[in-house]
């Protein structure tokens, strides 16, 4: 058997040396053959060892790494709240996956260029690949236990590493080492890697297909009006819409090709409306909870969304309120206690301007109503999340005393995570909700409660969702991530 690992040689890919770049396109057409390069190599030695056993050394290749010198600071438009590193010094990000974040790469970089005015340095960083994130990045390969191989995996090539892979940068918790650059990009490589498998585990698709615009729902009805409405749009040469994909990448790009049942349903399933640009539309139906909400956006987070909104189902606490009618949030009351660690309580967590008239002026297209009358059928108010569904159940003295105290007008489990996890990530969020039971004045969500006029708003939902998502998708990237969701030291990547 071979000595202790870390008394064995190790042998690393021949990759090219640092070099700057006053062109974004080519900066990252090096940061991917890098990439490419140290895959490859790490993905060779992998099936290697696996047909040959220990090598009797160890097999290494690191992650690209991107990096902005500066002197002095940076002249930029003040209502640009990204684009541009908070001070003179050194900014670097490792990367990970440039085929997939190709177009958000190139503007990143475009705007570090353009701001500062000096080239930026693509070279080979000293964090290691693990191998894992490097054989399935590009193939479907079962990784083996320690020992499946006919030695311990960590003995021959470097794994995940747990401990390093953490949100401290946008949680602004991170403090560079004496010395060390400060962050460009608000998540490691490694951080993306992880999301990237865990995406694809949970929602059974792959990262690929993701949109720049996400739908979270609690309830399947929606997951069937949404596959409805992918066909009239793929029904449509006009709409602009490419493919919808579901479950198992299962990709139809006519209106009327037929998609199979998948064998068993992931945790939180993901249907795809795809534009050829990435701004077409991602639903995710996260089911019921916060602990899932928060999974949800952990994950999809890396991708850099350009919006999420929550359209589900809530309890609403007025008895002025109908089944049906609808609910745009513009304050939480958190009670989930799944971010608390991470985002406490005493946080706000603001409306966003540009979502919330997206939401309106969408409500008010679909239903046809306008101004006054549009209060007929939806409130803006608090929602209040919690994370026990039976809440209904306890005492209700302090429950209902602390509703009441906050102003809410709905309750759910999702959109309080939701929303905050997009504050924390610096993705704009929006919440509407539709009323489906109001616990508080005896309808409950029983068979044979829901009114047709409950029905008929169900189906308006979704679509309403849709209509803002179009909304937002005409504004320029810069309209909509406000500054209200940057902090004092900002990485210069969104």
């Amino acid at each position: 058997m071979p000595g202790d690992s870390e008394f064995l040689t190790v042998h690393m890919p021949d990759l090219p040396g640092a070099e700057a770049f006053d062109d974004a396109a080519a900066a990252v057409a090096r940061i991917e053959e890098i990439y490419t390069t140290a895959t490859g190599y790490l993905s060779e030695r992998f099936h290697e060892a696996m047909r040959g056993g220990h090598p009797g050394c160890r097999f290494r290749a690191c992650y690209p790494e991107l990096r902005v010198t500066t002197s002095s600071f940076a002249e930029v438009d003040s209502r640009l709240s990204y684009g541009h590193v908070t001070g003179p010094g050194t900014h670097a990000a490792t990367i990970t996956r440039p085929d997939l974040f190709r177009r958000y790469l190139e503007q990143q970089i475009g705007l570090l260029i353009r701001n500062h005015g000096v080239p930026v340095t693509v070279a080979v960083s000293d964090t290691p690949i693990p191998v894992h994130f490097a054989v399935t990045a590009s193939e479907a390969a079962v990784m083996p236990q320690d020992g499946g191989g006919g030695f311990i995996l960590r003995d021959v090539f470097d794994v995940p590493d747990i401990a390093s892979t953490n949100d401290d940068i946008v949680n602004g918790t991170y403090t560079p080492p004496p010395g060390g650059p400060a962050p460009l990009a608000p998540f490691t490589a490694q951080r993306v890697d992880y999301s990237l498998a865990r995406l694809a585990h949970y929602t059974a698709t792959d990262p690929t297909h993701f949109q720049n615009h996400v739908l979270f729902t609690n309830y399947q009805f929606y997951v069937t009006e949404f596959e409805a409405h992918a066909r009239r749009m793929l029904a449509d040469p006009e709409s602009g819409y490419t493919s919808f994909v579901s479950l198992g990448n299962a990709e139809i790009t006519t209106a009327d090709a037929p998609l199979s049942a998948p064998l068993s349903m992931p945790q939180m399933p993901a249907y795809h409306l795809k534009r050829a640009d990435g701004s077409g539309i991602t639903l995710v139906n996260i089911g019921i909870g916060p602990s899932n909400a928060k999974t949800a956006t952990d994950h999809i987070a890396v991708l850099r969304p350009h919006a999420w909104i929550m359209v589900g189902h809530c309890a609403g606490l007025r008895n002025s309120q109908a089944l049906g009618d609808f609910v745009l949030a513009h304050a939480y009351l958190r009670e989930d206690k799944v971010l608390d660690d991470d985002l406490p309580v005493w946080v706000p967590i603001p409306p966003l301007a540009e979502i919330q008239i997206a939401l309106q002026e969408a409500v008010a297209e679909v239903t046809e109503l306008e101004g006054y009358e549009l209060k007929r059928v939806m409130r803006t108010g608090t929602v209040a999340s919690v994370d026990n569904r039976n809440w209904e159940l306890r005492d209700q003295t302090g429950p209902v005393q602390r509703l009441s105290q906050s102003r809410a007008i709905a309750l759910d489990m999702e959109s309080a995570t939701i929303a905050a996890n997009g504050f924390r990530f610096r993705v704009p969020y929006g919440t509407l909700l539709c009323v489906s039971d109001k616990p508080l004045h005896g309808e409950l969500k029983l068979p044979g409660m829901a009114s047709e006029f409950y029905r008929r708003q169900v189906g308006r939902h979704l679509m309403i969702g849709i209509r803002a998502i179009e909304r937002l998708r005409r504004m320029p990237l810069e309209r909509i991530h406000s500054r209200k969701l940057r902090s004092f030291e900002e990485t210069a990547f969104l």
